[in-house]
């Protein structure tokens, strides 16, 4: 089916939920995909973070080939092996002590604000439910997670908004202090800001956030579900940052490309969540998982990791010397793999422009470039990259569109 018709039945039979860029994908081979006319492109998006391992990865697709043939689902009334392991690698490799397994971020964002509510009303009474989350956030596209998410664009139209939360600006540890009141159950933030424009959470703020919520018997989460599983060079990105969540969420690289989100907490807190407290039909299901324990274990028994940290910072050089000679590049900020670049112009004309020249990036709003690429992305694709941005941003100056050094 070419393209064009597939765009008209896709305009035809499904919600009309996403901007599609006009490409139909087909299949995909390590960091690169090719589309229905066999063009070849490579993937700085990763399936939006997810695809760590890059597309076709042999120990990923034997895994879930051999789990598929034996068995795929049986739900959570029964023991399952690939779900035990899961959590047992999970927690071996964090601070937490206990894993709850859903199928997205949304939902393990969910799972995190219920064991918040739980633990604050077990601890501390009813009184103790709000939710402290950053403006500028993103959590997920479910009711709460929406009240969660600190950006009025993804909440309109779905009101009355969930009571018990409140907003701090991102960075501002003072104005969390001034939040927080008797009724404070959690601190709730991306350790990077991805959908928000790629923001960096500052370590001083986290250790300082850290020593609050202690001092205050206040639950700190971390949503890692687009920093964690070597997005940042290491398995978990607090791992860089000194501090130690009480809670953490993750998803998308989890199961490098088949749904699987998880909630991560201390025992203390997961102590909580008894049994018919909290549920998921799918979550945990031993196809996922097992497709999840090949993804762990090909980033903790080979040289991914170590990978991921070296072309993360050489794909932060790349975008900070394309800085130094576009003036139409305003910032770059990011941590590892999880990059983005502030334009003075239109973003989205620039993910176009890309297109059209074989690489797919995308934009987080309407001056933010991200580029979350697999974990195996090479030196000479990041070039590839940096050199196609450079063309894109002449072009645009001898075209009048942009101003040079």
């Amino acid at each position: 089916m070419p393209t064009e018709e597939l765009k008209d039945d896709a305009a035809k039979y499904l919600m009309q939920t996403y901007a599609r860029q006009p490409v139909s994908i087909v299949r995909g081979r390590g960091s690169k995909v090719y589309d229905l006319e066999g063009r070849e492109y490579i993937d700085f998006v990763g399936g939006i973070a997810v695809n760590i391992l890059g597309h076709g990865h042999p120990d990923l697709v034997q895994a879930i080939q051999r789990q598929a043939a034996q068995l795929i689902h049986v739900s959570n009334l029964y023991y399952t092996e690939p779900q035990v392991k899961l959590a047992q690698i999970l927690v071996d490799h964090s601070f937490a002590d206990r894993v709850f397994f859903c199928n997205s971020g949304a939902e393990a964002n969910e799972a995190a604000i219920k064991l918040a509510r739980r633990y604050g009303h077990e601890k501390h009474g009813a009184g103790r439910f709000e939710i402290i989350t950053m403006k500028n956030s993103f959590h997920g596209r479910t009711l709460a997670t929406i009240t969660a998410t600190g950006q009025e664009k993804v909440q309109k139209g779905f009101e009355p908004l969930m009571p018990g939360f409140a907003y701090a600006p991102f960075n501002d540890f003072g104005a969390i202090e001034s939040l927080i009141s008797d009724k404070t159950a959690a601190v709730m933030l991306e350790p990077i800001q991805g959908e928000g424009g790629v923001y960096v959470a500052d370590e001083e703020y986290l250790k300082n956030l850290r020593e609050l919520c202690t001092q205050k018997d206040i639950l700190l989460i971390f949503d890692e579900v687009q920093t964690g599983m070597g997005r940042t060079g290491t398995l978990f990105a607090y791992e860089q940052l000194g501090v130690e969540p009480d809670v953490m969420t993750l998803a998308k690289g989890l199961g490098g490309g088949v749904p699987i989100g998880a909630c991560l907490a201390k025992d203390s807190v997961a102590a909580v969540f008894t049994p018919g407290t909290h549920a998921s039909t799918f979550g945990g299901n031993p196809l996922a998982c097992a497709a999840a324990l090949a993804v762990c274990r090909v980033l903790l028994e080979g040289r991914m990791l170590e990978q991921a940290k070296r072309m993360g910072e050489y794909l932060a050089k790349g975008l900070a010397d394309c800085k130094d000679r576009h003036r139409v590049v305003r910032d770059v900020r990011g941590r590892g793999l999880l990059q983005g670049m502030e334009l003075d112009i239109d973003a989205k004309a620039v993910v176009a422009d890309c297109l059209a020249r074989g690489i797919l990036i995308n934009a987080t709003s309407e001056r933010v470039l991200r580029f979350v690429p697999p974990l195996v992305i090479t030196q000479r694709e990041i070039d590839k990259l940096v050199d196609t941005l450079s063309a894109i941003f002449n072009q645009r100056l001898l075209a009048g569109k942009d101003t040079h050094h």
